[in-house]
C-alpha cells in the first residue's frame, strides 16, 4: 500500500497489515491508503484473509473497510462456496505453522510450492450444494454476530470512559444506545 498513499484522511482506507488481522480490527494506529485502489486491493466484512508470513493465519475479516498489505492473501473462489475454501484453508493452515516453525528462522513464512502442494477434496455438485444449505446460514450467523460484537465493542470503549469519568450519566447512555 505504500504505492497509494492516501491523498487526504477523509477519503482513505486503513490498511491491514498482520498486527490488524489478529487484533480484529483496525485502529487509529493502522497506516492509511488511498481509496482509489484497485478493488482486487479491498477487503470487505465477510472476505477471508491468510497470513502467509510472520504469523501464519487465518481469518474472517470483520472488521470494516481497509487495503490489502504485502504478506495477506484475500482468499476467494468464483467457484466454491466462502464457508468451503476458508475450512480448507483453516485445515491446512495448520501444516503451514508447522512447516514455519521447521525452518528455525525468526520470522516464519509459507513459499509458494507449499501452497502448491496444499490439497482440497472437492465432493460431487449436488453433495456439495446439500452441505452448503446447512453450512452457509451458519456461516453467515458467524459473521454477523462478529460484526455485533464489534459495534458492541466500539460502544462499550465509547461510552464506559465518559460514564466512569461521570461527563455521561446512565440515562442519558440508554437514550444513546437506544437510538443506535
Amino acid at each position: 500500500m505504500q504505492k497509494y498513499p492516501p491523498s487526504d484522511s477523509l477519503s482513505s482506507l486503513p490498511v491491514l497489515k498482520i498486527k490488524e488481522l489478529g487484533q480484529g480490527f483496525c485502529d487509529g494506529n493502522s497506516d492509511r491508503c488511498s481509496s482509489e485502489i484497485d478493488p482486487k486491493y479491498v477487503i470487505e466484512n465477510g472476505d477471508i484473509i491468510f497470513s502467509w508470513s510472520g504469523t501464519l493465519m487465518v481469518k474472517i475479516w470483520t472488521g470494516g473497510k481497509c487495503g490489502l498489505n504485502q504478506h495477506l492473501f484475500k482468499v476467494t473462489s468464483e467457484t466454491y462456496p466462502k464457508w468451503y475454501f476458508y475450512l480448507w484453508t483453516k485445515y491446512h493452515n495448520e501444516s503451514f505453522i508447522r512447516i514455519a516453525k521447521d525452518k528455525a528462522v525468526t520470522m516464519g513464512d509459507i513459499k509458494r510450492e507449499e501452497l502448491d502442494k496444499a490439497q482440497v477434496c472437492v465432493p460431487p455438485k449436488d453433495i456439495l450444494n446439500k452441505t452448503s444449505a446447512l453450512f452457509e446460514p451458519l456461516f453467515l450467523q458467524y459473521i454477523n454476530s462478529n460484526l455485533e460484537i464489534t459495534k458492541l465493542s466500539v460502544l462499550r470503549d465509547t461510552l464506559l470512559p465518559r460514564l466512569m469519568s461521570g461527563e455521561l450519566k446512565v440515562g442519558e447512555a440508554n437514550s444513546l444506545v437506544e437510538n443506535l
